[in-house]
């Protein structure tokens, strides 16, 4: 098979270290926050469980990842590679099936990002309401609930833009602060009740599953749902592999950052969900008023205490927006380079940077923000998209490795995953399509009501006028250059 081609767009800088790439990326652990609660209700205890097995599943996928990114540097992250490989050798102009699989790939990639701008907007915003005790307020006057994070998410999408229009390095180095902001939070809470003595084993010992739980057919489709829901927090780290091509030195860059991310995820994504279902109990994190963060931290560290790390917990948020918002700009830019969608919303500055794409990405979550009904009905649809970004990204990693051998690369500029592992993407390819896809769908409807649901497949379906609107508009470019 021919080596697929690549968009013409402008040559990145090799600029991050594997650190940089590493800062980037350590705003996933916060991902875990709008879901405690979420899947205590659906699996009880095993979500403990489902965390660990999640974070290794993007251990499998995000090695592929890595690999693929080095090898396609000029089409840069998950949805550049995807588009690049399916379209082939094909030119940009060139429609076919293999370049629409490839854009819808990268659109789904993009609704996976995309609304986390979205959801942590909201859940700031609760977390105002708790500290500042206006949940009373906000009860009696619902606009309150949504006014109060509309205006969060205008000021920090505003300030995230300015940061990071020169570029992701500048975004990565305004990020070591909040790197550390995210971490300490989330540690300090959780290890803080065991300190304290209010870590209750038997909550963890006592009924893994809920009352109700089956292990029966549709009670394994309902776990490869809450998988296909964890995977949108826990194996969101691929980001530290899709910066590949700013890597000063991908070959040894790419491996240290994405080893770093993943101990980093394991070991938070097991110790927050532990310590919040051992403090509080399945039916404490269901009852209670407060997120589970909050309620825990007021139980094991006072109100001052709690106040302190949560002031700190809402500057992991801000990282982690930074993060999608960086993800889903470049994921929109390069769709556009390919002509998945139109020329315009590829539009960069002077630095390189999608400044259109962050600016039109920042007013669709303003937008959500006032659609939503909460921060997890919005993530259920969002993982939808992901679960069909990940299934076609995977895939082409199958499709490509069939042309690794005989590709011309710089050996140096190259991560390549262990031997075999096309077989290991191919795997986990099937088991979204098949499991993950049907699983999400029943937890989306069965939590969150066919509207919700609707509402995701509709943005999923939306890329197909865009997708033709971009076909009509390169055809267009063609007749006036056969006119000139």
């Amino acid at each position: 098979m021919s080596e697929p081609a690549v968009p013409a767009v402008q040559q990145i800088t090799r600029t991050l270290t594997w650190r940089q790439g590493f800062t980037v990326a350590l705003g996933v652990p916060v991902l875990i926050l709008p879901s405690i609660s979420v899947f205590s209700g659906i699996i009880g205890v095993f979500a403990i469980v489902v965390w660990l097995l999640s974070v290794f599943q993007g251990f499998m996928q995000n090695l592929a990842y890595g690999e693929l990114a080095s090898r396609y540097p000029e089409a840069p992250g998950l949805p550049g590679f995807a588009q690049a490989v399916f379209r082939g050798n094909k030119g940009l102009d060139e429609y076919g099936p293999g370049k629409f699989l490839g854009g819808l790939s990268a659109w789904c990639y993009w609704f996976a990002w995309n609304p986390v701008l979205s959801i942590f907007s909201i859940l700031i915003g609760n977390y105002l309401i708790s500290i500042f005790g206006w949940g009373t307020y906000a009860a009696d006057n619902a606009w309150f609930a949504k006014v109060l994070p509309l205006c969060v998410g205008a000021v920090i999408f505003s300030v995230l833009i300015l940061i990071n229009h020169a570029g992701v390095g500048g975004g990565a180095k305004a990020g070591y602060l909040l790197a550390a902001l995210s971490l300490i939070p989330l540690f300090v809470i959780s290890i803080s009740t065991f300190a304290t003595g209010h870590f209750d084993m038997t909550n963890i010992t006592t009924n893994v599953f809920p009352a109700d739980w089956t292990w029966n057919f549709q009670g394994v489709l309902m776990f490869f749902g809450v998988m296909a829901l964890a995977q949108w927090s826990a194996c969101a780290w691929e980001t530290a592999a899709i910066y590949a091509p700013e890597y000063k030195k991908p070959k040894k860059d790419i491996p240290k950052a994405l080893f770093g991310c993943g101990i980093v995820c394991i070991f938070t994504y097991f110790l927050v969900q532990t310590a919040c279902t051992g403090a509080l109990g399945v039916d404490g994190i269901a009852n209670n008023a407060d997120d589970p963060m909050l309620a825990v931290a007021r139980l094991s560290m006072g109100e001052v205490g709690a106040i302190i790390s949560i002031i700190m917990l809402l500057a992991a948020m801000v990282l982690i927006i930074q993060t999608a918002l960086l993800g889903s700009s470049n994921a929109m830019a390069s769709m556009a380079d390919e002509g998945n969608l139109p020329k315009i919303l590829g539009k960069r500055n002077k630095h390189n940077v999608p400044f259109l794409a962050m600016v039109v990405i920042s007013a669709f979550n303003l937008i959500m923000i006032l659609m939503g009904d909460s921060s997890a009905s919005i993530l259920a649809a969002s993982a939808l998209g992901y679960v069909v970004a990940n299934c076609i990204a995977l895939f082409s990693y199958v499709k490509a490795s069939r042309s690794f051998k005989t590709q011309v690369i710089n050996e140096e500029e190259v991560f390549h995953a262990p031997k075999g592992w096309v077989f290991v993407a191919l795997i986990f390819g099937i088991l979204q399509i098949s499991f993950y896809l049907v699983g999400i769908m029943i937890v989306n409807i069965g939590d969150y009501g066919v509207p919700n649901t609707l509402i995701g497949i509709v943005i999923i379906l939306l890329f197909f006028p865009l997708w033709l609107l971009a076909m009509w508009e390169s055809k267009r470019r063609k007749a006036r250059a056969a006119a000139a």
